[in-house]
């Protein structure tokens, strides 16, 4: 089919609210057909380009490589195609048309395919000379992208619908914004945002790293981040043990046999790592991605009375789950992590006690943490579209998540509600925090189940002798402890509060002949509980100094021939708060009470 037959019956684009979605979908369009014009359209086959909330991209398959350097040549023939004011108009299609529009693309035949019988085709015309698959709504005339303000970001490989077995794409990222300001304030924004990024500075102060010996999504946690985890573990294990619940350590892994009652052999498989051949009479064994069913064992070791009733497990659980690579992501995404885990299994009459208290833990340790801010609380229900997903009858999933929603309603919780997030036993509370970068991420997650219970027929006796199903509440208090790390350091950009921080002070010599005295103050921090290093080497003051501070040590202790002869210590805090010549038991005080209360600087 020629061009000139599918221009035929064009219509224009009806007039549609310029808001900045639809400028940034016209856009993505602005940018393919500069592609197709550099690249020629019998090298370019398009696939998708939406709107995204800094502002577009679009995913071409291409026989070589975008370089980086010609970047700026896709965005000079924007502006250029922009200049011309050319006009956007739409088409609709019969489903055979548009199979033959694009017979020569599969990445839109796909697509097609997937219109409903009663859904609209349509296609969108930029000038004469382009056009692509398109819903709409754009523009009317590239005259409206003339105050635009964009760059093009980067370009990345990205696999066609996200899937490993499908081809990699070339993906062009643009920022798009209404006026220069607001484009100029966001890469400002961007800049600072990847000074705090987890990864660059995980890297930079050597609190993890990473091996293509060992393999994507398993970070090697370094000394210094591996501290940091065992405080906050250490303070989560303390916390939890104040508020009634038992410790338990359960196995890593375990037969089918045990999935298989809870469901997650036939809802959660693919994301396991499991080995043997049931049909070959092997054993089949899979790595745990949750501990409930473990746990669950625990309570069934004994038979149990409404007395021991709510019973509160808490275990520090490593887990390991099949990500796929493309949602992998520093300590954020994994394949293998530790998270505070625990279930509550509880009557009818306390469970929503139980779940007020959980949701109080982890407020509490959000706010600890200085996380509290900017939290957003989603409601996570099932899709009833999508039933095979879940187990449990429609009843039972209704009648749970109005529970679920009276109990948070009664507790002032400002959430929002998402359909196909649950588990797929039951509701369930997400805690979500966003990273540097603008991305929410499910920090805590607290989930009631009426599920499980009986298929594992966990059961007390009741003051009336009848045997009946506890309910049962699964919940983390801080969450991922790599996850948790890696937010922390986007959010104090490293600088660690005291009581968090791996190294507490440096003791820095100011000479070789104050060496003795350094290891003397040295050895005393390190006996009042203290995380301290020694920096004795034979290098300028200055440079010891610059050192300390690029890795955010909280207190640099400076010992010279004053601070000797006197008995005391200079300080310089990480804010430039210089204490000099001041007592060592009068700074010791201090110190130690910063990490008693968990100060937040």
């Amino acid at each position: 089919m020629n061009n000139e037959n599918k221009n035929e019956n064009v219509k224009k684009s009806v007039s549609v609210k310029k808001d900045l979605t639809t400028i940034r979908h016209s856009l993505a369009h602005v940018l393919a057909k500069a592609v197709q014009n550099i690249y020629g359209k019998e090298n370019v086959k398009l696939a998708i380009g939406p709107a995204i909330d800094n502002g577009l991209y679009y995913d071409f398959d291409l026989p070589s490589a975008i370089a980086t350097q010609e970047l700026t040549r896709i965005e000079n023939e924007m502006h250029a195609i922009i200049k011309k004011s050319e006009k956007f108009a739409k088409k609709v299609l019969s489903r055979k048309a548009a199979l033959d529009f694009f017979d020569n693309n599969e990445y839109k035949i796909e697509l097609i395919n997937e219109i409903s019988e009663n859904e609209e085709i349509s296609i969108y015309y930029l000038g004469n000379d382009f056009f692509d698959l398109c819903r709409g709504p754009h523009v009317e005339s590239t005259d409206e992208l003339k105050n635009i303000a964009f760059k093009i970001a980067n370009v990345s490989g990205a696999y066609w619908r996200g899937s490993e077995k499908n081809k990699m794409l070339q993906r062009v990222y643009v920022y798009a914004f209404e006026n220069k300001k607001e484009l100029m304030d966001y890469l400002t924004q961007l800049e600072e945002a990847k000074k705090r990024d987890h990864i660059k500075l995980g890297k930079e102060l050597e609190l993890f790293t990473t091996s293509d010996y060992i393999g994507q999504g398993l970070p090697i946690i370094l000394p210094k981040g591996a501290r940091i985890i065992q405080i906050l573990q250490r303070f989560v294990e303390d916390e939890e043990q104040k508020r009634g619940y038992l410790l338990t350590k359960t196995p890593f892994l375990a037969k089918s046999d045990l999935y298989k009652i809870s469901g997650h052999w036939y809802h959660y498989k693919d994301d396991m790592f499991f080995w043997g051949d049931e049909e070959k009479g092997k054993e089949a064994f899979a790595l745990r991605p949750m501990t409930c069913p473990f746990q669950f064992q625990a309570y069934l070791s004994k038979s149990r009375s409404y007395k021991d009733l709510p019973l509160r497990y808490n275990e520090t659980s490593t887990l390991f789950r099949n990500e796929s690579s493309g949602e992998l992501l520093g300590l954020i995404r994994m394949r293998q992590f530790s998270i505070s885990e625990g279930h509550i299994a509880c009557t009818s009459e306390q469970v929503q006690d139980e779940f007020k208290n959980s949701l109080e833990l982890a407020n509490f340790m959000l706010k600890t943490l200085g996380l509290d801010k900017d939290v957003r609380y989603r409601f996570s229900k099932w899709d009833e579209k999508n039933k095979e997903k879940y187990i449990g009858s429609a009843a039972d999933w209704e009648k749970s998540q109005n529970y679920m929603r009276e109990m948070l309603d009664k507790l002032g919780v400002d959430y929002f509600e998402a359909d196909g997030e649950a588990a797929f036993y039951g509701p369930k509370l997400d805690i979500e925090i966003k990273n540097v970068h603008g991305k929410e991420y499910t920090l805590i997650t607290i989930q009631i189940d009426f599920q499980l219970a009986e298929r594992f027929k966990m059961q007390y006796t009741d003051s009336d002798g009848q045997k009946k199903y506890p309910y049962v509440i699964h919940r983390t208090s801080i969450g991922c402890y790599e996850r948790t790390l890696a937010f922390l350091i986007e959010k104090y950009a490293g600088a660690f509060p005291v009581w968090l921080a791996p190294v507490q002070v440096k003791v820095l010599s100011l000479a070789e002949r104050n060496e003795n005295y350094a290891k003397q103050v040295f050895e005393k921090f390190i006996d009042a509980g203290i995380r301290a290093e020694l920096d004795i080497r034979n290098e300028k003051l200055g440079y010891k100094i610059r050192e300390a501070s690029a890795v955010k040590i909280p207190y640099i202790i400076i010992l010279g021939d004053k601070e000797e002869s006197e008995q005391n210590i200079s300080v310089r805090g990480r804010k430039n708060e210089n204490m000099n010549n001041i007592n060592f038991k009068d700074f010791l005080n201090r110190i130690q009470n910063e990490i008693k209360n968990k100060t937040i600087n």
